[in-house]
């Protein structure tokens, strides 16, 4: 059940719906970006931090939207994309999107998700990122859209089990990576240095070209 006054919650809804209408418009109408947006709206009525509903609203809507228009052929000319699926979206996941980003240089688009979505990011886990460089303090948990899920070229799953869809034609993995919930910087930074040369694997195997 979500905290915020019902008048605010319609005003998040409609400036994120207006603002997404003007950057998809000829793609979808409002009957097909409402939904979606009020969607997202519900998926953080849970976060603990609502200072940046709106926002985090705002961009999980986009990529929803985004991955339908490349699942309808409305978008032909994206970049490969990766999803990474752990439970709560908080730890592995975010790790693993974060150094994706910011090796591929904007060549690779990046989404996460979880089964189970946490209500906060792990702090060890935004803490051993910022000494690599890397801030993902401003991410947050949230579930993956099936949308998401169908317009991504590669899932990476991390101990979600059976709860991601399986589409055909897609290339899946498992990275068994140790949980750092619970766990402070020092136990995060390995997994925060295997997440990085597995992801510098994968880079290399989609034949991602970093030169300028």
């Amino acid at each position: 059940m979500s905290f915020v006054e019902p008048v605010e919650r319609d005003e998040i809804i409609e400036h994120a719906a207006n603002q997404l209408s003007r950057k998809y418009a000829g793609k979808f109408d409002s009957s097909d970006i409402v939904p979606i947006v009020q969607e997202s709206y519900e998926s953080f009525a849970d976060a603990k931090v609502r200072t940046f509903i709106a926002v985090f609203t705002k961009r999980y809507a986009d990529d929803r939207l985004r991955a339908m228009a490349k699942n309808l052929g409305l978008i032909t000319d994206a970049p490969p994309s990766v999803l990474f699926v752990c439970v709560h979206n908080a730890g592995r996941s975010q790790m693993a999107a974060g150094w994706l980003r910011h090796l591929s240089r904007g060549k690779i688009e990046v989404y996460s998700g979880g089964s189970l979505p946490g209500k906060d990011l792990n702090a060890s886990a935004v803490d051993a990122m910022r000494e690599v460089g890397i801030d993902i303090a401003n991410e947050f948990p949230k579930p993956f859209a099936v949308e998401i899920v169908q317009a991504a070229d590669v899932v990476i799953t991390m101990g979600c089990g059976d709860t991601c869809p399986i589409f055909p034609g897609k290339r899946y993995e498992d990275w068994a990576l140790d949980d750092p919930a619970g766990l402070g910087v020092d136990a995060v930074r390995p997994i925060r240095d295997e997440i990085r040369r597995r992801v510098e694997d994968l880079i290399a195997d989609l034949g991602v070209s970093l030169r300028d």
